[in-house]
Parts: structure tokens; sequence; C-alpha cells
């Protein structure tokens, strides 16, 4: 499906020699910023910050409203850093949770340099794309660039459909895309493409982090949301977002020998009601072991080191509707 409805870059002409190993050296200025994608739940954000930055940052799933930290991905490039800043999706909010999560997103946009605006190709536009766009509308100064997500899940005929649709919601909204750019975060196309449109639209300036970084996300934050994931796997129609998941403490094992360290890990996942707790747990244990072995080879892979990982599962009687509870759960 590759570049043949991506629209040519028109202020970015310098993007394509932009990846090259000598782009600093050859004039061009190092850029460093950071660009959020936002959109609709579940326009694929999340898998579109992994796919860029090569690895698992985000947390990812088949749920509506699971990004619940700015994860921030770091994209090292010769030319250029670019800092991804992944927002919750902005929705009509129905719980306190749900309004604390748009202020998020909002003052997210006035901070970054670029905002990429997610919009899944195998769906038609409907009121949330308008409201968000609408939205965007009111940030004048920051350039937008249009996303059309989930390219592998169409034909060419549809997706030249929703990127026409795509360039009229922006006329309509009286706003000028930088860029509108088809992708495949699962497929990884046009992926390198995306962000040799984006790093243009940086200003220039030095690295801000460390060439290894990947994010900035505190550990114990990542930690959290891969046992949330791991819990939120196959009970999503019944829990779809009570979960949340505070890591108590994280201490290497007294003792050990230095070629043998180990991590012991303390965690509670906390639910709104008791009825939750069993689905949860499962019966004789057996769902929460399996959060536990799953969330344990991720963060082990995460951290490179072995870890010991304690669960335990507590009731914070409807957590998303009271304000101290959300303090207390860190949002």
């Amino acid at each position: 499906m590759g570049g043949m409805s991506a629209r040519t870059p028109s202020s970015s002409s310098s993007s394509a020699s932009a990846g090259h190993p000598d782009a600093a050296a050859g004039g061009l200025p190092h850029r460093s910023g950071f660009a959020c994608f936002v959109g609709r739940p579940n326009a694929g954000k999340s898998t579109l910050t992994n796919a860029l930055v090569g690895q698992k940052v985000a947390i990812t799933s088949n749920r509506p409203q699971t990004t619940r930290h700015s994860v921030r991905g770091i994209v090292h490039r010769p030319d250029a850093q670019l800092i991804l800043v992944d927002t919750p999706g902005l929705h009509k909010p129905r719980t306190l949770l749900g309004e604390r999560l748009n202020d998020v997103v909002r003052t997210t946009w006035a901070e970054v340099d670029v905002i990429g605006f997610c919009l899944p190709a195998d769906q038609k536009l409907g009121p949330g794309d308008t409201y968000i766009a609408r939205e965007l509308a009111g940030i004048r100064k920051t350039p937008k660039v249009a996303i059309v997500t989930k390219t592998d899940l169409v034909d060419g005929k549809q997706l030249a459909a929703q990127l026409i649709a795509v360039d009229r919601l922006g006329r309509e909204l009286d706003f000028e895309w930088a860029e509108i750019v088809p992708v495949s975060a699962v497929s990884g196309d046009q992926v390198s493409l995306l962000a040799d449109l984006l790093v243009p639209l940086l200003p220039a300036g030095p690295q801000l982090y460390a060439e290894g970084d990947l994010t900035d996300e505190p550990e114990q934050v990542m930690v959290g949301e891969l046992i949330r994931e791991a819990a939120l796997e196959g009970v999503r129609d019944e829990l779809p977002h009570s979960i949340a998941v505070v890591v108590e403490e994280m201490i290497p094992r007294e003792g050990r020998p230095a070629d043998r360290p180990l991590l012991d890990i303390h965690a509670n996942l906390y639910i709104e009601r008791p009825s939750q707790k069993g689905i949860v747990i499962g019966p004789k244990g057996a769902r929460l072991k399996e959060v536990g072995t799953k969330s344990r080879q991720q963060i082990e892979a995460l951290l490179g080191t072995p870890v010991f990982l304690d669960l335990h599962v507590k009731v914070a009687k409807d957590w998303q509707r009271d304000p101290k509870q959300l303090r207390k759960l860190g949002f």
C-alpha cells in the first residue's frame, strides 16, 4: 500500500536526507523536541509509539482508555531526537477520572512542538474525531500532522477515501494539516517516513536524553503498567478499566551473590467492588498466578534482572469517582 497516497512533504523537503548519518554534519541543524499523538481511544496511538521507538514502552490493548500516564518514547536518530508523549484518548468524560484524563491531554497539547492526530483507516470519521479536531483547531501555533493508522486493515480504495475525508475535516474547521500520512504500525509500513516528516517540524537543539534511553517514565510506573496490562488480558469485557496498580516497593533481595541478583517487587491491584475480586483472582487463584507469570516475564525483559513478584488484590470502592482515592492511586 506504500507511498501512493502519502502527500509529498511540502515544508519537509529536507526530510529524505535527514535520515542520513551525516545529516547533522552536512549543514542541517540537529533537531530535538516533543511530539504527542492524540485521537479517539483505541486509534492506535500506543502501538505507533512502540513501533517508532522500536521497543515496547506504551501499554497497548484493544480496549479504549488503557493509557493513563504520559508515557514518553524516545526516538534516537543521527540528525534528531524525537520525544513522543503518549496521552490518554480524549473523550466526553463521565467520571472524575475521565475529567482528569482530559485535563492531562490538554496540558500536554500546550507543551509539545508537534501534534499527531491518529485516525484509524478502517473506521469512518465520527463525532469523536470532529470533537478532537475542533479542539485542535483552537491550538493555532502547533503544527498538526494527520496520521491515518491501521492501513493494513483496508484496501487502496478505502484508504484513499479516508485520506480525502481527513483532508476535508481540516478544511471544514479552517486549518491546514502540516502533513497527512498513512501508516501501519503493525506491518511497519511508512513508520520511518512518519519520523522523517515529524523531525523537520521540531526546533533545532541538542540531544535532550542520553543515547540508550527509550523512555523517561519512572521504572516503577512502567512496571505497574505491565502488571495492569497482564491483569486486563482476558477480563477486559468484565472489567474494562476498573483496575489500578500501585507498585508499593521494588527492592533488591539482600544476601544474593552479585552474579545472581533478585529484585523483590510488591504491588497491589485495586478494583472497585468486592464482586470483581473473584474475576481477577480466578478459580483457586489461577488467574492471578497467570497475571504474575506473564507480567514477571515482561518486567524481567524491561529491567534486565530476575524478579520475584508479589501481587495482592484490594478493593478501593468506586475509586474512579472519588477524588481522595484517585490521589492515592496517583491520578
